[in-house]
């Protein structure tokens, strides 16, 4: 019997939820609301990895979404896992590139909108052990993050458009199904949830996405199995059901302290998500501006990586994860463990704050290397460039007022750290700052200056 034909021919040798599932009830009650203190440890982390990954990396286009797109039909990418064969694969390496960049947890694609699962889930045969390559992709990386110290999550698709009780199928989702099961699906997806959850904890989120067909209470089923199992797991906004975290995707979140967020964007400077061939990267300032636009308006970076089909990641995008980490060296302080503002982020720059300490991400200074920002209600006990060389901070009743030399001003964006007198800066209502004056032209991430140490 074929694969595809054991995979449609009946619910039972789908789902396999009696058999195949660890001792847990798929009804389990709802767990207590998201832990605080979990959310709290997530948002100091700051900054994560996104990895999406799969099939598609063999013909160089999107995850899921080339799936009976142009010339590529499903029938065409359905097919793609028999080849599938990625032997250059080494999870600690990917999580060894996430570490060496500064970023404190990983987000793996475990099953995109194809279907396609890269775990040895006993509840279909269309997954990483029916390839070639025979080997539990979210297993390794797991494992990996475990011997390194990064925290680990997992992204589910709530959408599944190979899947023939899901109700939608390409293209793009857009076509709908004559014959459906969403009720099964929903079943399959808990079973899932479920499998994830057990064999490969302890995780730090479940990241869903595309919540087609779904209904909040079917959401909320899925949220609710997870947390009898995980009940730290944190949750992001994307099943229908109230999240603990929104996700903005391909932009960066507004400056808010009540509602946490995690901007998800692209190494890839065509915000590609999968491995594209001859793609390229974004700038390094842009990648770093990204993530002190984040942490400036209290939110987190998950910043994406698209691996190659035989499991290595790219030159380019290589090359970029490690001039954050370059930069992280000096300026993670400013970022882990810190909340956003006083001053609300621009395009002058960004702010963060820890205890009595506020740092400020500086991209304008005129001529003179002077850049003046709103009164602080704080008497400001000193001043540190994190990179190095001199500083000059003065106040009055309206303004604060900065300076460094242009020869003392790092590429990409000036940090510097102030130590204030009185209550936590968190304390300090928040600040906007006017935007800098047309002839203050932002810092250029190309512009020839000293380098970082």
């Amino acid at each position: 019997m074929t694969l595809t034909s054991r995979i449609l021919s009946s619910a039972a040798g789908i789902f396999l939820l009696a058999a195949g599932l660890p001792a847990y009830s798929q009804d389990a009650p709802a767990a207590s609301k998201v832990d605080p203190d979990a959310l709290e440890e997530w948002q100091k982390l700051r900054f994560g990895m996104f990895i999406h990954w799969g099939v598609a990396s063999l013909i160089g286009k999107e995850v899921g979404w080339s799936r009976g797109h142009l010339e590529v039909t499903d029938e065409i990418y359905d097919n793609l896992y028999t080849t599938f064969n990625p032997e250059k694969f080494n999870a600690d390496e990917w999580v060894a590139a996430a570490k060496d960049a500064g970023m404190k947890y990983i987000v793996l694609v475990t099953k995109h909108h194809d279907g396609f699962c890269l775990w040895d889930t006993k509840q279909i045969d269309y997954n990483i052990m029916a390839t070639p390559f025979k080997r539990d992709v979210v297993k390794e990386v797991a494992e990996a993050c475990k011997r390194q110290g990064i925290a680990f999550g997992v992204y589910y698709s709530v959408c599944d458009w190979w899947h023939k009780d899901f109700p939608f199928t390409t293209r793009g989702g857009n076509v709908k199904r004559e014959v459906s099961d969403l009720d099964a699906y929903v079943k399959y997806m808990k079973a899932q949830v479920g499998e994830l959850m057990t064999n490969y904890g302890p995780i730090l989120t479940l990241w869903f996405d595309r919540p087609q067909a779904v209904s909040k209470a079917q959401g909320q089923e899925v949220i609710d199995l997870a947390r009898s199992i995980q009940p730290k797991v944190l949750v992001n906004n994307r099943i229908n059901a109230p999240g603990d975290y929104v996700t903005p995707e391909q932009k960066i979140g507004k400056f808010d302290r009540n509602n946490p967020w995690e901007a998800c964007m692209t190494v890839s400077k065509n915000n590609h998500w999968g491995w594209h061939k001859n793609d390229g990267v974004k700038p390094l300032g842009e990648l770093i501006q990204m993530l002190v636009q984040s942490a400036g308006g209290d939110g987190n970076l998950l910043l994406n990586i698209g691996p190659r089909a035989d499991g290595t990641i790219d030159d380019q995008q290589a090359e970029s994860l490690k001039g954050i980490g370059d930069w992280m060296k000096v300026n993670g302080e400013a970022i882990y463990a810190t909340r956003g503002g006083p001053y609300k982020p621009g395009t002058w720059g960004a702010s963060t704050c820890k205890d009595n300490d506020i740092f400020l991400f500086i991209n304008s200074f005129d001529s003179n290397g002077t850049f003046t920002l709103p009164a602080l209600d704080r008497n400001i006990l000193s001043a540190k460039l994190l990179s190095g060389g001199k500083v000059d901070v003065k106040q009055d009743a309206n303004s604060l007022i900065v300076t460094v030399p242009p020869a003392d001003q790092p590429e990409h964006v000036t940090v510097i750290r102030l130590e204030t007198d009185g209550a936590p800066a968190l304390e300090i209502e928040p600040i906007e700052v006017p935007a800098p004056p047309p002839s203050v032209a932002p810092v250029s991430s190309s512009r020839e200056t000293r380098p970082l140490p």
